[in-house]
């Protein structure tokens, strides 16, 4: 028996990335996944490829800063897949600028996809893990909100709010058989880094990261496996580091 067999999956910013691979494996492992993203093009694409595999897969779209837009998107997962007891906070953005020179709104925008983002789909998912009486939430931090770097104040300062607020959840539903845990990923192999220049993500690998190489999609994919699975259950508000030595805790 596979391991997800019997469950409805979301996993937001699902059209690509770490979201496109956790979707892909939490298929194979036989959950009925719903892929949200504000590009539904890719992510029903990434679905129908899916279907193909004989998976139970839909696309919809989402704005995940957006409550309205939040909670449609669940409606829409249950009315045609059922109702959520597996979540993914995949999405994310993550740009750079020292808080000498960091503009408001690029404060502010971080904050609402990466941190008020999470918090609105969580909310979403909640009740109809609560009615089923089992649930699991997986979110995204990274390891930048434990070791800080120059230049990622925002984005640290959100991931750690990830972190705090899933602790938070986690003591919070453990009672309805909930469990909510983190996984947080060192730097990986997406588009995310993409803009990077080459010789700035060499010194990266060579000076942060004594693997010698980035993180693969589908490495943080097995991560967010076992915390979507029944194998967790013991873990309620863990923060799993999957990041290559990055941070070491």
């Amino acid at each position: 028996m596979a391991k997800l067999d019997g469950h409805v999956a979301a996993i937001t910013g699902a059209a690509g990335g770490i979201g496109q691979a956790i979707a892909t494996r939490f298929a194979a492992e036989g959950a009925a996944v719903a892929l949200l993203d504000l590009d539904l093009d890719g992510a029903t694409k990434i679905a129908d490829d899916l279907a193909k595999t004989g998976a139970r897969a839909v696309a919809t779209r989402i704005d995940v800063t957006d409550e309205h837009s939040v909670e449609a998107a669940f409606k829409d997962v249950a009315s045609s897949i059922g109702a959520v007891d597996i979540l993914v906070n995949s999405a994310a953005i993550a740009d750079g600028a020292p808080i000498a020179e960091m503009q408001t709104d690029m404060w502010d925008r971080m904050f609402a996809i990466n941190l008020r983002g999470t918090f609105l789909c969580c909310r979403a998912a909640l009740p109809g893990m609560q009615e089923k009486g089992w649930g699991r939430i997986v979110n995204m931090a990274s390891e930048v909100a434990m070791r800080g770097h120059p230049g990622l104040s925002h984005y640290a300062a959100s991931k750690a709010g990830v972190i705090a607020m899933t602790k938070c959840l986690a003591l919070e539903v453990a009672g309805d058989n909930i469990r909510a845990n983190v996984v947080a990923p060192g730097p990986t192999d997406t588009s995310m880094l993409s803009e990077i220049d080459e010789e700035t993500l060499a010194n990266l690998i060579s000076e942060l990261m004594p693997i010698g190489r980035l993180g693969k999609p589908e490495e943080i994919a097995a991560a967010a496996l076992y915390l979507a699975s029944d194998d967790a259950d013991f873990c309620i508000g863990t923060t799993l580091n999957i990041n290559g030595g990055t941070y070491r805790q």
